[in-house]
């Protein structure tokens, strides 16, 4: 009986084929495939490239600038201007604005309205510049002020200082007009405080665009301060000419 010849290829359906000496061969869609990258699937998130980072990076790394704009708190005035703390309001006129007070100005205690009212001189933006301005001023107008204004002095100056040492310049007119406003309210009693305010308006005498504001305050400074208030004047000042000369 003959036996059945044996043959050498793998049976038919295998998914590779051998050869006699026993290598096996890939099929050719299997080598295809391994060559070839994977497509991604519809739901699949396709592959995120991320940036190399610059060797410049290194020696400039991001940082805040301290000097950019940065969210400002509002100031003490604002506050308690927000909060009802300041006893007037804005009225817009079709001419002129005014203030509309809750109460008589007379009624009024001055501490701590008039020393608020003061600080408000700083403002750079409105209706704080105008409430603070008008405000300062007509507190002075009402009778018995002189009194009410006396005591606090001592803490007012310096507020009045701070106005006048501002970089801005209609700051620092608010702050000239106070001050003369109250020289006409307190008389000879600013004489002792005076000298703190004079080195600012020394430093913007200089300056042609206040030179003639200033010398107008001073001479009024004068007249409601007497001889006495001439020698201080002069002490800060040395080229100011009296209008008793």
């Amino acid at each position: 009986m003959l036996e059945p010849k044996r043959c050498d290829v793998c049976l038919t359906g295998s998914d590779d084929k051998r050869m006699s000496s026993g290598f096996r061969i890939k099929p050719k869609n299997a080598v295809q495939k391994s060559r070839t990258s994977p497509c991604p699937t519809p739901n699949s998130p396709e592959p995120t490239v991320k940036p190399q980072p610059k060797p410049s990076d290194r020696l400039n790394p991001k940082t805040i600038d301290p000097f950019g704009d940065q969210p400002k708190a509002p100031s003490a005035f604002a506050a308690i201007y927000s909060k009802g703390g300041i006893p007037c309001r804005l009225i817009h006129g079709s001419v002129k604005h005014k203030l509309q007070w809750d109460c008589l100005p007379e009624t009024l205690p001055f501490d701590p309205l008039l020393i608020t009212l003061a600080e408000g001189l700083r403002e750079t933006k409105h209706p704080y510049t105008f409430v603070s301005k008008e405000g300062f001023k007509e507190l002075l107008l009402v009778e018995g002020a002189a009194e009410k204004t006396l005591p606090l002095l001592p803490r007012l100056v310096p507020v009045l200082k701070a106005a006048l040492a501002h970089s801005d310049g209609e700051v620092f007119e608010r702050g000239l007009n106070a001050l003369v406003q109250l020289s006409a309210v307190v008389g000879p009693s600013l004489n002792i405080h005076l000298k703190h305010t004079l080195t600012n308006l020394s430093k913007r005498l200089m300056d042609k665009k206040f030179k003639e504001k200033i010398t107008d305050a001073l001479q009024k400074l004068e007249h409601h301060g007497g001889k006495e208030s001439v020698a201080v004047i002069k002490s800060k000042i040395p080229t100011y000419c009296s209008i008793s000369s």
